[in-house]
């Protein structure tokens, strides 16, 4: 796409309606890309700032560079942000662009939240798409990692998407606009680099018009990745529910789901390893899996996760009156044993009963097994705790247990009368 005031205000008119009313931090480092972006943000009177970071990696270039983005501010009257790299922020040996991202990022955040600024604007083009693609395509990314750099998302704009490294090129030659090229860049020392230099400019020999055909792939791509993303999303809502902040599977609707579907399900919650998912489905119940940011539980009928940060619930006892409806799926993970009825000896409780969690000095006699048990020892012979998933005891006012909820009714209170019955 050909880059004039015009195609560029369309695009961002396309991107953000809205743009005329938001506040903007323009991340500038001198070079062709963001004084381009400056001198057209300037040109369509959007309000915006200027952020500068001088890394002090190349001597005097880098204060040149400075240089530039400072006086294109005084003489456009647009205030700017400068940030000095000292020995305080600690250069590393290896990974400096690593570094050196993310301590501009964090500078960026930084005068932001100071200013009151909507978003932060950076110059990333077609070419930095068609790079980003071949990285993400020699790391078996999926189709969102194909799918191109976000352009409007996370309160970053990136407005020049559309747009190649030689038309911004030719639009700072039609405009006489001063900027600075980073030599670094013409080594090929990084991957990016390495791609920049060598592999892109052989592919561009390919097809005159292979950067036009690849940003029309990039759009496929996007559209199917977002069409794929809202069927998944209706496929999880038929195959799990989420109970005190708990996501809860179908474990035996989601085995027979393609494997695709269940690595776009559980990609979520950080399991992404085919050959993890695989066990997943094999694992004996009470098994437990990790990911950076989630736990998996299998039980025998449903794969409960949880946040790693999650809290020990603190579950407010319930009391139950005669007559009193209490619906118990809606405070326990592990529902599968409700629909059974507890008869229970009327004659032997006293009112009110109340719903809690398990104490440990609870005891009861598990309906169908001999002899008394700790409700504790009860649960971790069942592989729960009641640490992670929310197990309850029913007991009446005198603190007996006449159950642990919903798993085994209290033998001594069974009664073949029915002369009270506890529907679960």
């Amino acid at each position: 796409m050909y880059l004039n005031k015009q195609n560029f205000q369309n695009q961002v008119s396309t991107l953000m309606p809205n743009y005329k009313e938001m506040k903007f931090l323009l991340a500038v480092s001198g070079g062709s890309d963001s004084m381009v972006l400056a001198h057209l943000f300037k040109n369509l009177e959007i309000n915006f700032q200027i952020a500068h970071i001088n890394y002090k990696l190349r001597g005097e270039e880098s204060n040149l560079d400075e240089k530039v983005v400072e006086d294109f501010c005084k003489k456009n009257n647009i205030k700017f942000h400068l940030y000095n790299v000292s020995e305080q922020d600690k250069k590393p040996e290896n990974s400096i662009q690593l570094w050196a991202r993310n301590l501009r990022y964090s500078f960026f955040e930084k005068i932001k939240l100071e200013e009151n600024l909507d978003y932060l604007a950076t110059a990333h083009h077609l070419n930095d798409e068609l790079e980003t693609f071949i990285i993400n395509l020699s790391r078996a990314s999926g189709l969102k990692g194909l799918s191109g750099i976000p352009k409007n998302s996370n309160q970053i704009f990136r407005p020049l998407l559309k747009f190649s490294k030689e038309d911004i090129y030719r639009f700072a030659a039609e405009n006489k606009l001063e900027f600075r090229e980073d030599k670094s860049n013409q080594k090929s020392d990084y991957l990016r680099n390495f791609i920049r230099n060598v592999i892109t400019p052989q592919l561009l020999k390919t097809n005159s018009q292979f950067l036009e055909n690849f940003s029309k792939t990039l759009t496929f791509l996007e559209e199917s990745e977002n069409f794929i993303s809202k069927e998944i999303e209706k496929k999880r809502k038929t195959l799990c529910d989420e109970i005190n902040s708990k996501i809860v599977f179908n474990k035996a609707k989601l085995k027979i789901e393609s494997n695709f579907i269940k690595f776009k399900l559980l990609k979520k919650y950080g399991f992404k390893e085919p050959h993890e998912i695989s066990k997943i489905f094999s694992a004996e119940n009470g098994s437990r899996f990790f990911s950076n940011t989630h736990q998996l539980k299998v039980n025998s009928t449903q794969l409960i996760i949880k946040d790693l940060d999650e809290k020990v619930i603190d579950f407010k006892p319930i009391s139950i009156k005669k007559n009193d409806e209490i619906h118990i799926k809606d405070f326990c993970v592990d529902y599968k044993e409700i629909g059974k009825v507890w008869e229970i000896n009327s004659d032997k409780i006293n009112w009110p009963l109340k719903l809690r969690q398990p104490k440990s000095e609870d005891i009861f006699n598990p309906i169908g097994m001999k002899g008394k048990k700790k409700v504790k020892k009860f649960i971790r012979d069942l592989k729960l705790s009641d640490s992670d998933e929310l197990v309850l005891v029913l007991a009446d006012s005198e603190d007996q247990i006449l159950g642990v909820i919903p798993f085994r009714q209290n033998g001594e209170f069974f009664a073949e009368n029915k002369n009270l019955s506890i529907y679960l």
